[in-house]
């Protein structure tokens, strides 16, 4: 999708479901523990070399711990939920705005209560996500506060 597909304006959804886009899996099965989740691309121009994406965490759900050399930021829309980025647990609401630095590992979870939106800017050309391996879950568990949250708690 480009600049010169999109309409000069696009009316704002019922639910978080923009007409004209497609709703997609968060990533394939199999290649990542996620959980619950799903996403729109609602903007990609290579003149900004950029994409902003809307992603939903469905209750309970979450995305995956990862972390990868592109920065993004992502700004909440709806719900509660919390996330990890670095070496923080935070929650996070409506507006919240979260920037997610080069090689910072990260994870969003909704409540169990309600699902979790949020908008993604990010590069259009991006180098893959790494997940963490053994020895980085250990140092990551050793942050206080991390384990629980790794854990659903």
């Amino acid at each position: 999708m480009s600049a010169d597909d999109l309409p000069i304006f696009r009316d704002g959804p019922d639910g978080f479901r923009w007409a004209g886009v497609e709703l997609m899996k968060y990533k394939e099965d199999g290649s990542a523990p996620f959980k619950a989740i799903s996403r729109q691309v609602l903007f990609s121009d290579p003149n900004l070399a950029s994409e902003l994406r809307y992603f939903e965490i469905e209750p309970g759900g979450f995305s995956t711990l990862e972390r990868h050399e592109h920065v993004h930021a992502v700004m909440i829309l709806r719900g509660r939920g919390t996330c990890f980025v670095g070496e923080k647990v935070r929650a996070v609401g409506i507006r919240d705005l979260v920037a997610i630095a080069p090689w910072t590992w990260h994870q969003f979870r909704a409540t169990a209560g309600e699902a979790l939106g949020f908008l993604c800017l990010v590069n259009t050309q991006r180098d893959r996500p790494q997940l963490p391996n053994a020895e980085d879950l250990a140092s990551l568990r050793a942050i206080p506060g991390v384990a629980e949250f790794l854990d659903g708690k």
